[in-house]
């Protein structure tokens, strides 16, 4: 038998590489990231994190100190450009600063970005100060998520919230009945919606949404989205997923 030894050829120039951090009932952010990300020159990697139900800040909290860990385990050894971390009121609950630094014990020279901080740098940037809040949560985290708002500078002219206690049942909310929900609300108050959480499938209804109320309007998943493709300069050309993209 011959055998030959053929030395490999690799590649001169990497794709920029997007780690994702997902709860491990979400049925929807892996979704909505290859939704707007499939036809561009980006490598992207998941890993699940553990969740405890019900949903409160408490188990928020203790669902984030395995973020470290989960966070080595994408892509071992290699960098990556820019880790989101798919929880909004896990944010909230934790805190950007702890969330940041636990990916960075894992990922040194990573960016990091999370659905409720790219919410309010979206909110922001589009000089947004009115908001309508909806989310799926059970009353005091919804609460919570209001006073995270609040303290942020804008001001909660209204709220509606579903009042579901465990996370997986939140990505098995019909989208059409969302839609249906949603686009009955009144905005008048407000200068946008803000639609909260990253398991609610929101993005697929963004544009009839912002064509019917004639507002701007946000969910975790998009600004999460836009955030972590501004971080690694690859957000142009992106549209069917709201005006955000646009800014």
């Amino acid at each position: 038998m011959d055998t030959k030894k053929i030395p490999p050829k690799f590649l001169k120039e990497l794709n920029p590489k997007i780690g994702l951090i997902a709860l491990s009932s979400d049925y929807m952010i892996e979704k909505d990231f290859i939704s707007v990300i499939k036809d561009k020159k980006i490598d992207f990697f998941v890993n699940r994190i553990e969740t405890f139900n019900p949903l409160t800040s408490e188990n928020l909290i203790k669902m984030s100190e395995k973020i470290t860990e989960v966070t080595k385990d994408i892509l071992p050894d290699e960098n990556i450009d820019c880790v989101a971390y798919g929880c909004t009121s896990g944010t909230i609950a934790a805190g950007y600063n702890s969330i940041e630094e636990k990916i960075k014990k894992a990922k040194p020279n990573t960016s990091v970005t999370t659905p409720s901080t790219a919410a309010v740098n979206a909110l922001k940037k589009l000089n947004i100060k009115k908001i309508y809040l909806f989310t799926p949560y059970p009353k005091k985290l919804n609460d919570e998520v209001i006073e995270f708002f609040n303290k942020e500078g804008f001001e909660v002219m209204s709220n509606s919230y579903f009042d579901i206690e465990s996370d997986i049942d939140i990505g098995k909310v019909d989208p059409e009945y969302l839609y249906n929900v949603l686009s009955n609300i009144n905005l008048k108050d407000a200068d946008a919606l803000f639609i909260s959480c990253t398991a609610l499938p929101a993005l697929s209804i963004i544009d009839r949404l912002e064509k019917k109320h004639g507002k701007m309007v946000l969910s975790s998943n998009q600004a999460l989205i836009w955030e972590t493709l501004e971080t690694i300069g690859m957000n142009k050309s992106v549209t069917g997923f709201g005006k955000l993209f646009s800014n």
